[in-house]
């Protein structure tokens, strides 16, 4: 493996726009394209039993072109060779099998393209230290201890082109560590550290506070009957809670359709009018431009002082119900999510919390009534009963079952000063760029089922 930052985006936006040209090569008269480029060079290391177990670097392509002719349009993807002639040979081929399939498609009513030319060009993140020593950083900080984890790290590759000249280019540096001190059946402590920039320091603590919580959880369990608590969630358990609210909550086709979590909020519902809610681009690392092409605002306002105020509206969707479309994805889910701080000092969250649960993580969440916003899921690892500020003990896994309404709404205390930018883990397919900048939240009442 090579240091993770190293410099290779010249050259892969070189190649990227040559594979453009080609695009644009293989059209013929009447015909238009939008062509979607990612792409990453990747470390990827796997450890278990505090020791290296897996180490690779994944280096790949693709390209996505979507053919139009009028209002009919139809999609090809391809997983690039990185070699030039061969790969304009398949784009010929595509192009001419998307060509022989359009005749067969009806009209999409639907469509919406960009109406003006928006090219740019953005790079975030610095040249990062060789991953072999993170890795090795990593597992000397909780040497004798069974560490597992995964270090994801390296350049990851964003382009746009169309047929109309328009040439959009993103590439981001980051690293995104995980990793559990694991003590014996269900118990452990889960932890990460994510960004575009790397630190020491913040590694170091980040560990500490990992083997601090790791000495507290061999203390005996407590075990709680279900009831309501007073409970602070960390930023690592409100992304769990931000994820699931992804699905849906915040698209305008959802909204259109009464059929996002959220829905209420339209009508009568409202969160603490301290709760802010933006997409905010400009502070994260997905592109600034999405799949068609159109250039992504700064932010979108989701939430302002508790109250609905817009929505992830992705062109589709602004065409089939009147609105402005505001560079949302197909999905209309959030790639950029951030809650605003509060007034509580995260070193005071326990303080504060004073006698309750402290929940680092949960994981198993959906929606056990989607209209009402409610909630359920598990609380993971490290989850402690605090006293008079102060751990007492670990606490056996708890099912939560709540609605956002209350959780951020009537029963919110504070929120964090502090906020942690959370990059998403997720490497199905490839590495992704969301990420969400989030507060820890001290909530008067949990309700915890069993």
């Amino acid at each position: 493996m090579s240091a993770a930052g190293e410099a290779r985006a010249p050259d892969v936006e070189s190649y990227f726009n040559d594979l453009a040209r080609a695009v644009d090569n293989a059209l013929v008269a009447g015909e238009r394209h939008a062509t979607w480029f990612s792409a990453e060079d990747s470390d990827f290391v796997r450890m278990n039993r505090g020791k290296v177990r897996q180490p690779g670097t994944v280096s790949q392509r693709f390209i996505d072109i979507r053919l139009i002719r009028g209002a009919r349009h139809a999609s090809h993807s391809l997983s690039l060779s990185g070699d030039l002639h061969s790969d304009s040979r398949a784009i010929g081929a595509a192009v001419a099998g998307l060509r022989d399939v359009l005749p067969q498609l009806a009209d999409d009513p639907h469509l919406l393209l960009p109406t003006t030319v928006a090219s740019s060009r953005t790079t975030r993140g610095a040249t990062l230290p060789p991953t072999e020593a993170i890795v090795a950083r990593m597992l000397d900080a909780a040497a004798g201890l069974d560490l597992v984890g995964l270090a994801a790290a390296g350049p990851v590759y964003r382009g746009f082109a169309n047929s109309d000249g328009q040439r959009n280019w993103h590439v981001v540096t980051t690293f995104n560590l995980q990793w559990s001190l694991y003590h014996r059946a269900d118990k452990a402590v889960k932890a990460s550290y994510s960004d575009v920039a790397w630190s020491d320091a913040a590694l170091d603590e980040r560990m500490r506070a990992s083997i601090e919580q790791f000495r507290l959880i061999s203390a005996p369990p407590k075990a709680l009957r279900p009831g309501k608590y007073r409970a602070y969630l960390a930023p690592a358990a409100m992304q769990e809670i931000v994820e699931l609210l992804a699905w849906g909550g915040f698209s305008a086709r959802g909204l259109e359709t009464q059929q996002s979590a959220l829905s209420r909020m339209r009508v009568d519902a409202r969160l603490d009018p301290r709760v802010q809610i933006v997409e905010d681009y400009a502070a994260g690392v997905a592109p600034p431009f999405q799949a068609e092409g159109f250039a992504r605002p700064g932010s979108v306002p989701l939430v302002v002082d508790g109250r609905l105020s817009g929505a992830l509206v992705s062109p589709r969707t602004a065409r089939e119900f009147a609105l402005e479309a505001n560079g949302a994805n197909g999905a209309e889910s959030p790639e950029a999510l951030s809650i605003g701080g509060g007034t509580v000092a995260t070193h005071d969250a326990l303080a504060a919390l004073d006698t309750g649960l402290a929940v680092g993580n949960l994981w198993y969440l959906n929606y056990s009534d989607r209209p009402a916003c409610r909630m359920t899921g598990m609380t993971r690892f490290a989850t402690f009963w605090v006293e008079g500020g102060k751990v007492v003990a670990p606490v056996d896994v708890l099912r939560f079952d709540d609605t956002l309404f209350r959780m951020l709404g009537d029963n919110l205390e504070a929120l964090t000063t502090e906020r942690e930018l959370l990059l998403s883990s997720s490497t199905y397919g490839s590495r992704m760029l969301t990420s969400a900048t989030l507060p820890g939240a001290l909530m008067s009442e949990l309700n915890f089922t069993l």
